[in-house]
């Protein structure tokens, strides 16, 4: 029972929300949503209302065994559970003989439809059934996926959305078992045939026939198996979704088909339809130099005239020409490129949304019981309704609005229902009414739907007058005929603070469910939902027997013009208010707890905003206004009795005298409760509560009566205390808040105070009275600087700081450099590193000392200036297996008479190779290598010292690279003589031979010349290419 889980409510929450002690709390209510989801209870009650939360998962409470448990079993004699529900109304049915229905609501992706299928499982399984009741039973259940696959499709919150308002009647015979249905349909939403937002999919349908059909029946109907080829299952960008099977769902749909009572012509006929639709959105469009459309894609008409029995010509001209009917005559007016597709795609709609109809009232049909000993009118009757929540997106269109208009409507009837529930219950058990007072929100629905001055009669007008009414006049008028609304706001209407938030183009209803601003872009032509004359003669004509249901040739001598799409809603919706007012209604709240469709993931924000739209807030004040428990006499005196010495084990005498007996005994106080005809009503949870925790004190044993007696004594006491002291604590904590409400002001009265007083004295020296100023100053620009900083090490822009951080700004710029350069190193890779690496040897040699160094900078260094073709292969086989680092030919000088010789410098692993075509000339260990010699000028011309007393040498050497910045930063590298490399000026001395030197002398020239001079030195004249 309910009340024995109400033990472990600390853990799991109530079962009950009435049952909550802070019971207008929204926060209260949502953390007792989340101890019982985190526990995969996803069901809870208010009253008699079924809360369900949407798990994301497989639980298994929906087995036949968990049905069996329900069934026939008292409403709060198990926990809360979609089987009571239908339990509870299929026993209220049979028991009171009065029509019954069950109204599932919530936003997309909540769980509506999954609820309501469970719904059809509880009666199909547990009912009573024959074989023609057994066909019936059948064709309910799989009337869901034919209407999933046309009527739902993949949204941005829910990948199995149903995009159009559902209400069904199950019909049960006397027995109680059912043998027929019903099903109305509300709104569906033709704009996704032609348009759906990134993300999104066309319905189900179009996908399934693609992936799922037969490659006869495919080249038959002139498809391929690609939804990519379809301009109307592209523009979502989203063909194929990983949680959809299309291929099963195909299956499952042509076996309902079946199993409904379609026959193969039927079905042929059907998808010749949907096939139809899809070569409609290919249908493409050129245009003539008078700006008249012709049609480019002749194949497509081909087909659409085979698939949907209307002549090609016929076609072509009522998809590019509209008719004019003017003073009694036809004219034919050709259309412009925008507006023929305009054509196509309101055909493409009206074709389908029709065939929708047609396909519901055939499902209709299979579901009547035809039985001539059974009557309709005698029939009892339990009807669900599935049907969209209250929606607000960020942009919110016509479909929005109908629907938040409905949801208004059904709020209406929830509140006046559940009041008149309520008060029916107390006068039947002679309990005084009290009046509660609750949000009327008739003001909002009249608003809507008022005759002549409400918003669809305002739409209607501007859709039928004469003249060039457009949306922003719709919306003109709105302002000048219900401008003065409480709850109608317009860009125009409002103050400065909500025209920030709401586009010229828009207006705002202060909906019982909060603020919705609508945007009137596309009201006009969503509610004309007009279709050009000559559009239906060519459906008309058509020899698809379906078709020729859906366009009826009376349409064409009907002068009479067709209702709106919002006049249609407005009917439909009264008669469906006039359903559900003749009937006892039950009610399942679904509710989302994740965007992401994660298990396990609660919202908080999320499932605040659907307990806000959903009225959940306002359905417990309404239930919680007069008492919050109520239960049969027998069933409180059986369960409590044991409380009571008067009424323990038994009670002899009338059951309202033993319950009197003992809540008595019990300590209730007179406010607390009150005795109907036949039940206790108890006003306050905590009083049930502190009954149940009573009770589990008094299970263990009776010898605990006295003790458990002193803690209701003890615990009554202290709660008087705590009272006391609450009241002491919140008058002295209500002063605390006043005086810092005070305090805050003063505090921002001196800061203004403060800040205007440093702006006039921001020229002075730093001072109590510009001291504030000042230091705001300094944090705008750390505020500024943190926006504005460098992108990268070449970026030097830096923003002027005030000039008492000119330091600090500096210090700033450098640290922000360093950190800069410290990412740009990271991110540089090992061939780059290594250039760098060079270049840096390079600098740390030459920089500042040699004049041709800066032109060697923006030059990358290479591997090697020689080509293996380039050396002899007899010099490769001298080499051996020592692995060669670069080479690069060189200009040897002769130590006598100073000849120049071509020559080849190649840096091995441990020495340095000079060699001359085949021949290895001169081997040169690093170990022997004493140093270079070079110039400070723009020649290339290098000595390199070797060891003397080593006879393998001759002396040293003199060599002339054409790339002498890479050669010796190479040789420094190799030789590890980094160190070693001298940059002389004027002139270098080297050895030729033994005890004997040599003289190079360097001077400044306009062009390079290497010869001996007359003093025997050799000269190198060289031009200076820049100053150092």
């Amino acid at each position: 029972m309910m009340e024995s889980a109400l033990t472990a409510r600390d853990r799991v929450g109530v079962q009950d929300f009435v049952l909550l002690e802070n019971h207008t709390s929204e926060v209260a209510f949502i953390e007792n949503l989340r101890k019982r989801f985190k526990e995969n209870l996803i069901y809870t009650y208010i009253g008699s209302v079924l809360v369900s939360v949407n798990p994301y998962k497989d639980l298994e409470i929906y087995t036949k065994q968990h049905m069996e448990r329900y069934r026939g079993v008292n409403f709060y004699e198990v926990s809360p559970h979609i089987y009571a529900v239908s339990d509870n109304a299929y026993r209220s049915m049979r028991t009171e003989r009065r029509d019954q229905c069950i109204l599932i609501s919530g936003e997309s992706g909540a769980g509506k439809t999954e609820a309501s299928k469970k719904v059809l499982q509880y009666y199909a399984v547990t009912c009573p059934a024959s074989d023609k009741v057994q066909t019936v039973k059948d064709r309910l259940l799989q009337s869901n996926p034919v209407l999933e696959a046309f009527g739902n499709a993949k949204t941005l919150r829910n990948d199995n959305s149903s995009r159009f308002g559902k209400y069904m009647d199950i019909q049960f015979d006397f027995k109680g078992a059912p043998v027929g249905g019903h099903i109305l349909n509300y709104l569906l939403e033709k704009s996704r045939v032609v348009h759906q937002s990134h993300g999104e999919r066309n319905f189900h349908i179009f996908y399934q026939l693609i992936e799922g059909g037969e490659e006869d029946l495919l080249r038959r109907l002139g498809l391929e198996r690609n939804a990519q080829q379809y301009q109307y299952l592209v523009k979502g960008n989203c063909p194929k979704v990983s949680s959809i099977n299309d291929r099963n769902d195909w299956k499952v749909v042509r076996k309902a088909l079946t199993v409904i009572g379609f026959t193969d012509d039927d079905v042929e006929e059907l998808l010749n339809i949907i096939a139809s639709v899809l070569h409609l959105g290919n249908v493409q469009y050129g245009s003539e130099e008078s700006g008249n459309a012709y049609i480019t894609t002749d194949s497509q008409i081909k087909y659409l005239s085979r698939l949907i029995g209307v002549d090609g010509s016929v076609l072509k001209e009522a998809l590019t020409h509209k008719k004019i009917i003017a003073k009694g005559e036809e004219l034919m007016s050709p259309l412009n490129q925008e507006q023929a597709a305009s054509a196509r795609d309101a055909l493409s709609k009206a074709i389908y949304g029709r065939t929708f109809t047609w396909l519901v009232n055939k499902i209709n049909a299979s579901l009547e019981f035809k039985d001539s000993s059974f009557s309709s009118k005698n029939a009892s009757v339990i009807g669900l309704l599935d049907i969209y929540g209250f929606e607000v997106f960020q942009n919110n269109s016509f479909e929005q609005f109908c629907i938040n208009y409905c949801n208004e409507k059904l709020q209406q009837l929830f509140i006046e229902l559940t009041l008149k529930s309520e008060q029916d219950e107390y006068e039947a058990e002679g309990i005084t009414w009290e009046p509660v007072q609750y949000f009327n929100n008739k003001i909002i629905c009249d608003l809507v739907e008022e005759k002549f001055k409400g918003i669809i009669s305002i739409l209607d007008e501007e859709c039928l007058r004469p003249g060039d009414a457009s949306d922003i006049t719709f919306l003109e008028k709105l302002e000048d005929t219900v401008g003065g609304h409480p709850h109608f706001v317009t860009h125009k209407l409002a103050d400065g603070k909500t025209r920030k938030v709401m586009g010229r183009e828009e207006f705002r209803l202060l909906h019982y469910a909060g603020e919705v601003n609508y945007n009137v872009n596309g009201f006009l032509d969503k509610n004309n939902d007009l279709l050009f004359r000559n559009l239906k003669e060519a459906m008309c004509m058509s020899e698809n027997k379906i078709l020729t249901q859906c366009f009826d040739r009376e349409e064409l001598t009907d002068k009479k013009r067709p209702e709106t799409a919002a006049t249609q809603f407005k009917t439909s919706l009264a008669q469906l208010m006039e359903i559900l007012m003749s009937k006892e209604p039950s009610y399942v709240r679904c509710i989302k707890p994740n965007d992401a469709k994660q298990a396990g993931r609660f919202d908080e924000v999320l499932i605040r905003h659907q307990v806000k739209y959903l009225g959940l807030m306002e359905n417990l004040r309404v239930r919680r206004a007069g008492f919050a428990y109520r239960r049969r006499y027998e069933t409180f005196l059986q369960r409590y009795k044991s409380l009571c010495p008067e009424t323990w084990p038994n009670w002899q005498g009338r059951l309202v005298d033993g319950v009197s007996t003992l809540v008595k005994h019990l300590g209730y106080k007179p406010e607390e409760y009150k005795l109907g005809r036949t039940k206790i009503f108890i006003r306050f949870p905590k009083t049930l509560f502190a009954t149940e925790d009573a009770l589990e004190v008094r299970k263990h044993s009776l010898a605990t009566k006295l003790q458990a007696c002193w803690k209701g004594y003890s615990q009554k006491t202290k709660y008087r205390k705590l009272r006391r002291s609450a009241i002491v604590i919140q008058a002295w904590w209500r002063g605390i808040l006043a005086r810092r409400r005070a305090q805050r002001r003063r505090q921002a009265a001196e800061t203004i105070r403060r800040f205007i007083k440093g702006f006039i004295y921001r020229h002075q020296p730093r001072c109590p009275e510009n001291e504030y100023f000042l230091d705001y100053v300094r944090y705008s620009f750390l505020m500024k600087l943190s926006r504005n900083l460098p992108k990268n090490v070449l970026d030097k822009s830096w923003p002027t700081p005030p000039p008492a951080l000119a330091e600090a700004s500096e210090h700033l710029r450098k640290l922000c450099m360093q950190n800069m350069v410290w990412k740009y190193c990271k991110t540089i890779s090992p061939e780059w590193k290594h250039q760098l690496e060079q270049k840096m040897v390079a600098s740390e040699i030459f920089k500042d000392k040699k004049d041709n160094y800066p032109q060697s900078v923006p030059k990358l260094f290479v591997s090697t200036r020689l080509n293996g073709e380039d050396i002899n292969p007899k010099v490769v086989q001298a080499l051996g297996t020592d692995k060669m680092k670069y080479a690069v030919p060189v200009t040897k000088y002769d130590r006598k008479g100073y000849k120049a010789r071509s020559r080849q410098l190649l840096l091995m692993g441990n020495s340095a190779i000079i060699a001359e075509e085949a021949k290895v000339k001169q081997r040169i260990d690093y170990s022997a290598l004493k140093g270079i010699s070079v110039s400070s000028l723009s020649d290339g011309v290098f000595v390199i010292h070797v060891v003397c007393e080593d006879n393998k040498q001759k002396g040293d050497v003199v060599l002339q690279s054409d790339h002498v910045i890479e050669t010796l930063t190479k040789v420094a590298i190799c030789a590890d003589k980094i160190n070693s490399i001298n940059i002389s000026q004027g002139s270098i001395k080297f050895t030729v031979g033994q005890g004997k030197e040599g003289i190079i002398d360097f001077t400044s020239g306009s062009e390079l010349i290497v010869a001996k001079a007359k003093n025997g030195h050799l000269s190198v004249t060289a031009p200076r290419l820049n100053s150092r």
